[in-house]
């Protein structure tokens, strides 16, 4: 009956992985922009896999259960990543409106892999989006399944992981000949900016409504 069932909870956790993590988002944004760039992208690539990975590994294992009984913790982790999406909102609106700092493929170079490891880390930890997905929601599903099943259901949640991010940074190259016009990138950091603040908002507004 396990090794039956298995099957099923792989792909419940491929399903649930996929829909969620393939969202126009903080992370994504930055995923696609160093692929653009092709700035450190098997880095950037690794380390949102890996989070993915720890932090659904953790949810599944019962960390959920114990921040849905903590409303003001939730609740300090939507404000503070709401700041969060809003100062990274402000900086691609910066860069949209400015004919000095567009963001070319020339420009990788500048980007050291330190920097670029530290960007990585804020925008997938400081963004509570994360932990709703990965922690409470995958988690809350995963808690559900039976133990012997819970594994199964993990590897389908981390091929989703491990199929978009790859295809996201290294896929992003076939969008270069439309990103070789700076326009193109005054709109992608446009489109970041409205995506960043709208996301902000909306933390903000099923916080204190």
């Amino acid at each position: 009956m396990t090794g039956l069932a298995s099957p099923t909870a792989y792909v419940t956790g491929l399903v649930l992985g996929a829909s969620l993590i393939i969202a126009i988002g903080a992370q994504n944004a930055f995923v696609l922009r160093q692929g653009l760039l092709r700035a450190h992208v098997a880095l950037v690539v690794a380390l949102c896999i890996l989070i993915d990975v720890v932090l659904t590994a953790v949810g599944v294992g019962g960390l959920s259960a114990a921040l849905g009984r903590s409303p003001l913790a939730l609740d300090a982790l939507a404000v503070g990543g709401a700041c969060f999406l809003g100062w990274y909102g402000l900086g691609a609106a910066r860069r949209a409106c400015s004919r000095q700092s567009l963001a070319t493929p020339s420009a990788a170079g500048t980007q050291s892999a330190g920097g670029v490891l530290l960007q990585t880390l804020a925008v997938s930890l400081l963004n509570p989006h994360v932990y709703l997905d990965t922690v409470l929601l995958i988690g809350s599903v995963g808690v559900q399944q039976p133990a012997p099943l819970r594994p199964a259901f993990l590897a389908g949640v981390w091929t989703a992981s491990v199929g978009w991010f790859a295809s996201l940074g290294f896929g992003s190259r076939l969008l270069a000949p439309l990103f070789a016009r700076p326009i193109a990138w005054r709109v992608l950091d446009a489109l970041v900016a409205a995506v960043m603040w709208s996301i902000a908002l909306t933390l903000l507004w099923t916080t204190f409504r």
